[in-house]
């Protein structure tokens, strides 16, 4: 098995266990709440007709249905992009419960090889999914499909980890972390300012993060550098 087959192997386990235990908006897990960043961009979507979002490794949601249901009254279409069945079938039961189906629209693919109209978004939303595609190259390459989705004067917020470092929490082993692409903070600010040239940056901050996860049923310290990246065409 190769290295990258490993890692999405590792990957999907972990999330079908989170997405099947854990209700969406449950207290008490990452689950919990969408992530701030993304809120605060949707003020900028006011005075827009029929605003239409990108959410590139959605999940169950956590993101996109808050969106949903900010700019349904606005005849508004979130679509939702992931590469997991349990993702997937939850997200449109959430969509449903939620009430917010008719504005949520699902793809189930790899984001890698998801192909971005041209000017067709206000908003693109990435989180924690850059860094699962299968290379640089192809890290390069969606990101570069995300500003040509852009409409003129819309966001793409990018929150990304970098320097990803897992170890084992009783033995204080180092492990291999399970991140397709996992390069210098440095490096990954480089990529995305040179992308980016010429485009507004709305937010960019680098944040140190550590949290307790489960691999293989061993508690792992996992560390990363996270970006967060938000930037206006």
């Amino acid at each position: 098995m190769s290295r990258v087959a490993l890692i999405r192997k590792e990957e999907k386990k972990y999330h079908d266990f989170c997405y099947e235990n854990y209700k969406l908006f449950e207290e008490g897990t990452w689950l919990y709440k969408p992530v701030k960043t993304v809120i605060d961009l949707l003020p900028l979507l006011e005075g827009k007709s029929n605003p239409k979002v990108l959410d590139l490794g959605s999940g169950v949601g956590r993101n996109s249905i808050p969106i949903a249901k900010e700019i349904k009254s606005k005849n508004g279409k979130v679509v939702c992009v992931d590469l997991l069945d349990s993702a997937i079938d939850k997200l449109k039961l959430y969509s449903e419960e939620y009430e917010v189906e008719e504005v949520i629209e699902t793809i189930k693919t790899d984001i890698g090889h998801y192909d971005i109209a041209k000017n067709e978004y206000d908003l693109i939303v990435a989180v924690s999914t850059l860094e699962h595609v299968e290379s640089e190259d192809i890290f390069e390459d969606v990101v570069r499909k995300m500003a040509s989705g852009t409409k003129n004067e819309g966001l793409n917020c990018i929150i990304v980890n970098s320097e990803v470092e897992e170890i084992d929490i009783d033995t204080n082993e180092k492990l291999d972390a399970m991140m397709e692409i996992n390069i210098k903070t440095e490096d990954m600010l480089s990529k995305l300012k040179e992308i980016y040239f010429g485009w507004e940056v709305v937010n960019q901050l680098v944040k140190q993060l550590e949290y307790k996860i489960v691999r293989d049923e061993r508690d792992v310290l996992l560390k990363t550098n996270a970006i967060t990246f938000v930037v206006r065409k």
